[in-house]
């Protein structure tokens, strides 16, 4: 099985700020999310761990998965450019991420999805992923995207849908 984990909150959670790739670490409450996620899992044996590179991403599948997590830029978060770090309520938007008219640096959501894809391709390649137990951990965008990796692509494109709250996970079978 597949367990795909959204890292706990960070103080920029907190604020509303998006957070991208200048994000910070877990504040007390993300830490505390990460040991519920952890506890709700203690039966589970996870066989390997994955994380974004993102400190919060890494913070958040060790302690949830017991485990040091291999690191993939893959699984890293969507590029908000120019926008990260920003209040929520201060960017304008382009369907479901920042404008990338207005800031630049913004990563083309295509891209992001076929990156996340190429990942969950190769993990479901490998034959012994078929008895295992894999733990992921990311972001709201890459758990939308592992999310549209099996339920599909939403007509509208806002793979957000299919996120987790922070210290929320899901679980899909390997296919």
């Amino acid at each position: 099985m597949i367990y795909v984990v959204r890292h706990g909150q960070t103080d920029w959670n907190k604020e509303g700020r998006l957070q991208g790739r200048r994000g910070l670490p877990l504040n007390e409450t993300g830490i505390r999310q990460a040991e519920e996620v952890r506890d709700r899992l203690r039966e589970i044996r996870f066989d390997a761990v994955f994380s974004s590179p993102q400190e919060r991403a890494v913070q958040t599948a060790e302690i949830a998965g017991g485990k040091r997590a291999i690191v993939d830029p893959r699984l890293d978060v969507f590029d908000l450019g120019e926008a990260d770090g920003l209040r929520r309520e201060e960017v304008r938007l382009a369907g479901a991420v920042p404008d990338p008219g207005l800031y630049a640096g913004v990563e083309e959501i295509r891209s992001f999805i076929g990156r996340v894809f190429a990942f969950m391709r190769e993990l479901e390649s490998q034959v012994d992923v078929r008895e295992a137990n894999v733990l992921l951990s990311g972001h709201r965008c890459t758990t939308g995207a592992i999310g549209a990796y099996y339920e599909g692509i939403p007509e509208d494109g806002n793979i957000l849908r299919y996120s987790s709250g922070n210290g929320k996970f899901k679980v899909y079978p390997v296919r």
